[in-house]
């Protein structure tokens, strides 16, 4: 097998995008425990986001873009609408589906959960961060939207 040589500059690329990927796993993980909407599993959160995301749909299209069979998906659904986080009204153009939408208290739930989420962020950068560090991130910011946009 030949060997490639990889410049220094490329090597710096390649471990920090390693090292970005696990920093935002853990970020994501720690929002998470910051959420409240903790008490429910992770397919659970993923169609309420979906939902929030991409407005009402029925099972069955929940269950396509979430790579689940309608049946696995029906269960989730029924969990949820059991929680009062999802409501289904008849859809309009074929009776015999139902259109689920997120209901009042969740969307509260979600605006909740943000706050919750930015507040954690706000007092760990605040606390951890000295004031050069802070504009040191906020230039790492703008740095990773132009990454990921």
């Amino acid at each position: 097998m030949k060997e490639h040589k990889v410049d220094a500059e490329t090597r710096r690329a390649l471990l920090m995008a390693g090292d970005l990927r696990v920093l935002i796993g853990l970020l994501k993980r720690r929002l998470r425990e910051e959420s409240t909407l903790g008490d429910f599993t992770p397919s659970q959160i993923a169609v309420l986001r979906r939902i929030n995301e991409d407005g009402p749909a029925t099972v069955t299209a929940l269950a396509r873009a979430e790579g689940v069979r309608p049946q696995s998906m029906g269960a989730t659904v029924a969990t949820l609408e059991a929680a009062g986080m999802v409501s289904g009204s008849p859809d309009p153009g074929d009776g015999r589906q139902t259109i689920l939408s997120l209901t009042a208290a969740c969307r509260k739930k979600v605006v909740d959960g943000r706050a919750a989420h930015e507040d954690w962020l706000f007092r760990t950068i605040q606390s951890k961060l000295t004031p050069k560090e802070q504009g040191e991130l906020a230039h790492a910011v703008e740095l990773l939207k132009r990454v990921a946009g």
